[in-house]
């Protein structure tokens, strides 16, 4: 029979962007956006390191969930610590529905002559996107 690893620990949640420090906080459980599909995290989760995508970071403390949009970057997942780097992490809140639909419109008519520019353009179609959808979703 297989052995159930169990913690009482805390499960923290930290989230860095290069200007400062968004959440540094403990919680029950954390969605992550990951690149290829959301990943929940508990106590006493396996170590990982995965690559984020743009979208919806959601985690919950006792019967409240709070939501974030984050802009990508990378997790890491250890010793019931959630260590997130980001470009950009915002409350659901603050996102501007209005302006993710512009940065949409723009990049749907960028022209792209190699692949470095496609992969710009591709960046700014996901974060679009997935600015809009979060943000009709609050």
């Amino acid at each position: 029979m297989a052995e159930t690893v169990t913690s009482t620990a805390d499960l923290k949640l930290v989230v860095v962007t290069p200007e400062a420090t968004v959440l540094d906080v403990t919680a029950d459980f954390v969605a992550l956006p990951l690149y290829d599909g959301e990943k929940g995290v508990a106590r006493g989760h396996a170590p990982m390191i995965g690559r984020m995508g743009f979208g919806e970071l959601r985690y919950r403390v006792n019967d409240e969930t709070a939501k974030y949009y984050v802009d990508g970057g990378f997790v890491q997942v250890q010793d019931n610590e959630i260590s997130v780097l980001t470009n950009r992490a915002l409350d659901i809140d603050q996102l501007d529905a209005a302006a993710a639909k512009e940065q949409l419109d723009e990049a749907l008519t960028r022209t792209t002559s190699n692949p470095e520019e496609m992969a710009i353009r591709e960046r700014l179609l996901l974060q679009a996107r997935a600015q809009i959808r979060l943000a009709e979703k609050a």
